[in-house]
């Protein structure tokens, strides 16, 4: 006689392959779909062994003759005690099925959208720029913004007029394939809008997008659009991370802020407190130098020339006896003719580029100076190419040019308020640059260019991914005179 209880084994077999042997409350979230994997695996005997459980169950049901209300006796399946315990563990099995159910969407839901990872800098970028490096497997996102008030106080002209500009808005979009390569990428909108090929009307580019392939700590290849190891800020640029609504100048002129190229190169620790970047990338372009310096000469992976090429690198080192000290330096050398013409002659235009820099950071207190040199060789045939007046100065092309700063803030918010996460930095920041520093042969320098800048400010963070600015900067120039300004902004980071 068959059972009449085969759709009742049949549902606690099928429960029985949801529900795990441990409470519910009990389960770990598996991180990634690897851990899930192994999750199931260990629980396959338990499944094994349930599916026996029930089959044993099942054969408990033994044929009995039973007599009706009416005196009739018919012949039914009875329920031993056994039979009667795995019932009453089926109902149990499916309320568990129910919450199971819910904590399996929880599950996948946190698998597509990863919790929230502590933002820090890993590999010499910004903490949002970092976020990728933090994540199991698959994709991450990440970003920043600012944007500001500029209330051009003095020296109002047609090119210096007061603004209100969302600088830029940014979005990291990065991708762990595994743990030995992953891709990251800076995707930059200019200005709120993309005008017609002008930087000064909105640009949309890519920062920087490269492959790292990782190794060992010593040596680890990077490959791509890379953003250059020079100075503090070049890397890392998201607006938290320094003081003012806008870059230093230094960082901005003579390090061409935000310098990238195409290349290739090795990055990775020497000792857990000695860490390198050193890349070879395309060369500069010599026909893009000017007074103003080497900014414009930057191939930014953009059908770049690459007859010639560059080599840069940096060191940091953060010593253990000084908590909260980095102290490093960087260096860029390569030839930026670019097999060009100049007034015909093809010069090399071997260029050099070099900066060092201390930070400090200690109980509320940051401190940060940079200073860098640069050289550029065949200068004269370039400013005679460049239409530079002799007489003057107006047009020449430094054969040297230099830039440092110096800037100091200090949280006072715990003066106040005892273990406060917010943050309110009063700083001074003091500049000098000059990006014709010494004139080539048969030419006058540009005193136009010996510049200083004196700025002060102050930095609110309500929460550690949102700041407040305001800061007032004072532009002094050996002749003639430049705008000073006043700004207010705001940025953040995700």
């Amino acid at each position: 006689m068959k059972s009449n209880n085969k759709p009742l084994v049949k549902e606690a077999l099928l429960a029985a392959l949801i529900v795990l042997s441990a409470p519910v409350s009990a389960l770990d979230k598996p991180k990634t779909m690897e851990d899930m994997w192994k999750i199931i695996e260990a629980q396959q005997k338990q499944i094994d062994e349930m599916k026996a459980g029930m089959a044993a169950a099942e054969s408990k049901v033994v044929a009995a003759n039973v007599q009706t209300p009416e005196n009739k006796v018919v012949a039914a399946n009875v329920q031993t005690p056994e039979a009667k315990v795995a019932v009453s563990n089926v109902k149990n099995l499916e309320r568990k099925t129910d919450i199971l159910s819910q904590e399996v969407e929880k599950l996948r839901t946190n698998l597509a959208i990863p919790e929230e990872k502590q933002l820090k800098s890993a590999y010499g970028m910004g903490p949002a720029a970092s976020k990728v490096y933090q994540v199991g497997k698959g994709l991450s996102i990440g970003g920043y913004g600012e944007g500001f008030y500029q209330n051009v106080v003095s020296g109002k002209d047609a090119n210096n007029y007061s603004n209100a500009d969302l600088e830029r808005m940014v979005l990291y979009v990065g991708y762990k394939f595994n743990d030995h390569i992953l891709m990251n990428s800076e995707y930059e909108f200019e200005h709120a809008t993309s005008g017609e090929g002008a930087e000064k009307k909105g640009e949309v580019s890519a920062e920087f997008a490269s492959l790292d392939f990782f190794i060992k700590p010593l040596a680890n290849v990077r490959a791509g659009l890379m953003l250059m190891p020079m100075g503090m800020i070049n890397r890392i640029h998201e607006p938290l991370f320094y003081f003012g609504n806008h870059r230093p100048v230094v960082d901005q002129i003579i390090i061409p802020t935000t310098w990238r190229e195409m290349g290739v190169g090795l990055f990775g620790a020497i000792t857990p407190n000695l860490t390198y970047t050193a890349y070879m990338v395309n060369g500069l372009n010599a026909k893009g130098f000017s007074s103003d310096g080497i900014r414009e000469g930057t191939g930014s992976g953009s059908l770049a020339r690459a007859s010639n090429f560059g080599y840069v690198a940096q060191m940091n080192y953060d010593p253990d006896a000084l908590p909260g000290v980095t102290v490093g330096g960087s260096a860029y050398v390569g030839n930026s003719g670019q097999d060009q013409e100049y007034n015909g002659q093809k010069p090399n235009v071997f260029t050099q580029l070099y900066e060092s820099h201390v930070q400090w950071k200690y109980r509320g207190v940051e401190f940060r100076t940079l200073g860098s040199w640069g050289h550029i060789n065949n200068a004269d045939v370039l400013s005679a190419a460049a239409g530079a007046n002799a007489a003057n100065g107006q047009g020449v092309i430094g054969s040297q040019n230099y830039g440092w700063y110096s800037e100091v803030g200090y949280d006072v918010l715990p003066l106040m308020f005892r273990d406060t996460p917010q943050y309110l930095a009063p700083f001074v920041r003091y500049e000098k640059l000059n990006t014709v520093a010494k004139a080539p042969t048969g030419y006058v320098s540009d005193p136009t260019k010996d510049q200083q800048v004196f700025q002060v400010g102050l930095s609110y963070k309500p929460i550690p991914q949102v700041v407040i600015k305001a800061d007032y900067r004072n532009f002094v120039a050996k002749q003639g005179s430049l705008p000073d300004d006043f700004n207010l902004g705001f940025g953040f980071i995700f």
